[in-house]
C-alpha cells in the first residue's frame, strides 16, 4: 500500500535508528507535539531502540486529553436539560468532575456517537422538536469539518443545531512550553497532520525565538525515526531550522480551502487546557456573526466552572514535565477502567499508550 507499507520497512527503519546512535554524543530532550506520535513511538518499541541520550519528552498533542473538565460536564448538563448530544467516539468515557458521558448516557441521556459532524445536522433535520449539540472538540485538523457542519446548517434552514467548541491551536501551546520555567526542551517533532491542513508558515517565528529546531513529523515508524534523527542532527551540528519530514502529505502554505472555511465561521481567542489553563489566542472560537450555532450562548452554560482532579497529574504530563509512569496512581487507582483524566482513556493519550503497549519503560 503506497505511503504505508513503505513507511513501516523494518530494515530502513533499523538503517536510521543506527545513524541516530552514530550522530548523538550529547543529551537532547524532543518533544513529539502529537497524542498519535506518542502511540507510534511507544507501540513500535522506538523510544527503547534510541539512544540512552536521546530523550523523547511527550507533549500536549491529544485533543481529547486538553479537553477541560468543564467542558464535559457543559455536554454532560446539555444531556440532562433533554438535549441530543452528539460526539466522536474518543470523548464518551473521558471523566467530568462527576461522571462521564457515557455514564450520563447510562442515566438516560441521549448521547449519538457519529464519524461526522454533518451527521449531527441530519439528525436535527430529523428531529425539529428538539435540540442537538455536536460536542465540537480537537485541534486545527477537525476544524474544517465543524465549521463546514455549522456553513452547511445555515444553508438548510436548520435552527435546532449548535456546536459546543473546544477547538485548540498548536503553536500558541508550544510557546507556553517553551515559556514555561520548567522547560528542558532542546527540539520538537511537530504534528504532521495539523501542518497537513495549516501549513507550516506559523512555526518559522517560532524557530527564530526560541532557536530551536522543529521537524514537521508523520506518524508511521520510518517517519517517526527520520524526524528524530532529522532533529538530533540539527542539534549536533547546533543547527535551529524548520524541516519538512512529512512533506507527501505537508505542504508549505496547508490546505487553503480548509483555512477559509474555518476562518468564515472561527476566530482566534482564549482557550483554556485541561490541566494547564488558559492560553492566550489558543483557540477557535465561534465569530459573532454565527453566534446563533454556539451551544454555550444558546444554553446559557458558560457559568459551569469546576477545578481538576487534584490526584491526577495530567497537566505535567501534558507539559512534558512527567512521564506517564512517573504518576502515583498510574496502574493503580489510575486504568483505563477508572480513568482519573483523559490521558488514561484517550485513544491518542500518553497514559494509554503506556498502560497497553509498555511495562519497562526506563523514566
Amino acid at each position: 500500500m503506497k505511503y504505508l507499507a513503505e513507511y513501516r520497512n523494518l530494515e530502513a527503519t533499523k538503517k536510521i535508528l543506527d545513524e541516530i546512535h552514530k550522530i548523538t554524543t550529547r543529551e537532547w530532550n524532543i518533544m513529539e507535539i502529537c497524542g498519535g506520535q506518542t502511540h507510534g513511538l511507544v507501540k513500535n518499541g522506538i523510544l527503547e531502540l534510541l539512544p540512552e541520550k536521546v530523550r523523547m519528552i511527550h507533549g500536549p498533542g491529544c485533543p481529547v486529553c486538553v479537553t477541560p473538565l468543564n467542558l464535559i460536564d457543559k455536554a454532560i448538563e446539555l444531556l440532562e436539560q433533554g438535549v441530543i448530544v452528539c460526539s466522536f467516539g474518543d470523548m464518551i468515557r473521558v471523566p467530568g468532575s462527576k461522571k462521564s458521558l457515557l455514564e450520563a448516557k447510562a442515566l438516560g441521556g441521549d448521547l449519538r456517537i457519529l464519524y461526522s459532524p454533518i451527521e449531527a445536522v441530519s439528525i436535527a433535520k430529523q428531529n425539529p422538536d428538539k435540540e442537538v449539540v455536536f460536542f465540537a472538540v480537537g485541534f486545527e485538523t477537525t476544524a474544517p469539518a465543524n465549521a463546514l457542519s455549522v456553513l452547511h446548517a445555515e444553508k438548510e434552514g436548520v435552527t435546532n443545531y449548535t456546536i459546543l467548541a473546544s477547538h485548540v491551536l498548536v503553536p500558541p501551546a508550544m510557546e507556553a512550553i517553551l515559556d514555561d520555567e520548567l522547560c528542558t526542551i532542546d527540539a520538537f517533532l511537530g504534528a504532521g497532520h495539523v501542518c497537513a491542513i495549516m501549513g507550516i508558515q506559523e512555526y518559522y517565528p517560532l524557530v527564530k525565538k526560541y532557536k530551536i529546531p522543529i521537524v514537521v513529523t508523520g506518524f508511521e515508524p520510518l517517519d517517526l525515526v527520520q524526524g528524530i534523527y532529522m532533529a538530533v542532527k540539527q542539534l549536533e551540528e547546533g543547527r535551529c531550522e524548520l524541516e519538512n519530514q512529512y512533506a507527501r502529505v505537508v505542504k508549505e502554505h496547508g490546505n487553503r480551502a480548509a483555512i477559509n472555511v474555518i476562518k468564515k465561521v472561527f476566530e482566534i481567542g482564549t482557550r483554556e487546557w485541561r490541566g494547564i489553563g488558559e492560553i492566550p489566542n489558543s483557540g477557535y472560537v465561534i465569530k459573532e456573526a454565527y453566534r446563533k450555532y454556539d451551544a454555550e450562548a444558546k444554553f446559557n452554560i458558560s457559568y459551569i466552572k469546576v477545578p481538576e482532579n487534584s490526584n491526577c497529574i495530567a497537566g505535567e504530563i501534558l507539559r512534558g514535565i512527567k512521564k506517564p509512569n512517573q504518576c502515583e496512581q498510574f496502574r493503580k487507582a489510575c486504568k483505563p477502567s477508572n480513568p482519573l483524566g483523559a490521558p488514561m482513556v484517550s485513544s491518542e493519550g500518553a497514559c494509554a499508550a503506556y498502560y497497553h503497549f509498555s511495562t519497562n519503560l526506563i523514566d
